[in-house]
């Protein structure tokens, strides 16, 4: 996997604060204490406090998952009495969203996509456990917004009281519509989020009608439905008055007149817009590569998955191309470490201008990958000739050269990491073939 360099975990981690971050209760699955207590001493290292329980055995772990709360379980691979992702799936069964990483002395890339595969967090060898801090940052992230959503979604979920408090409430903006979505009361927070001057200017606006009109909408607004039963509440695109959008997440209710029959509706709505750049922003830094900016490898994993889903759908196979930067040792040894992240960083330019359906992503220290959507064998062949030859004519010194590996599922292998050997395989086999063409060559003696 593509490792973080030690400034940019230093920068992350302070990042978060001054002093010690809130404590993290972790529970280890592990045989050997003296690893564990390394795990410890790298995210103390970064200020986390850290408090750790040790189990070795299944029934453990899933007596302690019911019956105490954790920010974090770290897991043993490969662990003695253990099969291979059955701490992950006990997790699972417990219905506990707890992240999961695993731990292990050597953990070949094809384990690692299958693991991600199957909804670990993310995998750290022991000879690089100085990566598992920023990990638990991200999972910590991610978790955090998970449960900052859930708490929005039960606090959307009111009463006609609550609406009635949440009327002079700056942070949700509620309304009371008529039966086709038009406006009749509203509050100042929905004036406010909508950048209108005053509540008479909204309410000559009709945002609510298309949601109102639309019964299958409308059942999905009011958060039921005859057909599913009870369902979350609906997010959309409202426009403000200047033209920009935000995103809204919306819950109603109806309201029942004196006469007993249906007389109006009443909406809140919580403006999501920078809760979802947030998201999004952790999404893509979660799944990229810092350097190049191409997918990282947990990107790719997820990639392949998805496409080994869909072709399962349609029937269409699909390419992965593997490439391998030829000599970069030599690069840096001759010019310097920074010419030889420049030269990864132009092997990633090229393959940036990929289709918009394609996926690239830098694989490992020298070596990348391309996922190709729906492309047989010699279209793939093809495409990877013309990555060749573009990284080849890129006009810079020193001139690059690459060594390509392609695999087609389901031809190559039905399984993520059968694909990825047989393409790292084609791969190696090509670099063996210039090896021997180049001492093939006649010598010049002096």
């Amino acid at each position: 996997m593509a490792s973080t360099p030690p400034a940019r975990l230093k920068r992350v981690a302070l990042s978060r604060s001054e002093g010690r971050h809130p404590p993290l209760h972790i529970l280890f699955v592990h045989s050997h204490a003296a690893e564990v207590a390394r795990c410890i001493q790298e995210l103390d290292n970064v200020h986390f406090t850290v408090s750790a329980e040790i189990v070795s055995t299944p029934e453990e772990f899933s007596e302690r998952l019911g019956s105490h709360p954790y920010d974090l379980v770290v897991a043993e691979y490969p662990s003695p009495n253990w099969q291979e992702t059955q701490a992950l799936e006990l997790l699972y069964r417990s219905k506990r969203q707890i992240p999961l990483i695993f731990i292990g002395r050597l953990l070949h890339r094809e384990t690692v996509a299958e693991f991600i595969t199957r909804g670990a967090y993310d995998c750290i060898e022991m000879g690089h456990v100085g990566h598992l801090p920023v990990a638990v940052l991200r999972a910590l992230d991610e978790k955090a917004l998970r449960d900052q959503r859930d708490r929005a979604e039960n606090g959307l979920r009111h009463s006609e009281a609550r609406y009635r408090a949440l009327a002079g409430n700056l942070s949700y903006g509620t309304c009371r519509c008529d039966l086709d979505g038009k406006f009749l009361e509203v509050n100042e927070a929905l004036v406010k989020m909508l950048g209108y001057a005053s509540k008479d200017e909204l309410l000559g606006v009709n945002l609510v009608s298309a949601l109102i009109q639309d019964p299958d909408k409308r059942a999905q607004l009011l958060g039921q439905s005859s057909r599913q039963g009870l369902v979350d509440p609906i997010e959309t695109e409202w426009r403000r008055k200047d033209g920009t959008t935000l995103k809204v997440r919306l819950s109603a209710q109806e309201v029942i007149g004196e006469q007993g029959g249906l007389d109006a509706y009443e909406v809140i709505s919580e403006d999501v817009t920078k809760q979802r750049q947030l998201e999004d922003h952790l999404r893509q830094e979660a799944a990229s590569d810092p350097l190049t900016g191409l997918g990282n490898y947990r990107r790719l994993t997820e990639v392949l998955d998805m496409e080994v889903k869909r072709s399962g759908r349609t029937g269409r196979e699909f390419a992965l191309l593997l490439f391998d930067l030829d000599g970069l040792k030599q690069i840096n040894d001759c010019y310097g470490h920074l010419i030889g992240s420049h030269a990864l960083c132009r092997v990633a330019d090229v393959l940036s201008f990929c289709r918009d359906i394609d996926t690239a992503a830098r694989y490992g220290g020298d070596e990348f990958a391309v996922v190709l959507p729906e492309t047989g064998a010699a279209a793939a062949n093809q495409v990877a000739q013309r990555i060749c030859d573009s990284i080849a004519n890129d006009g810079m010194e020193p001139v690059l050269c690459v060594s390509i590996g392609v695999a087609v599922y389901p031809h190559d292998g039905e399984r993520i990491e059968a694909l990825l050997r047989k393409a790292d395989a084609a791969m190696y086999a090509m670099k063996v073939k210039k090896r021997e063409l180049l001492d093939a060559r006649p010598r010049v003696v002096h």
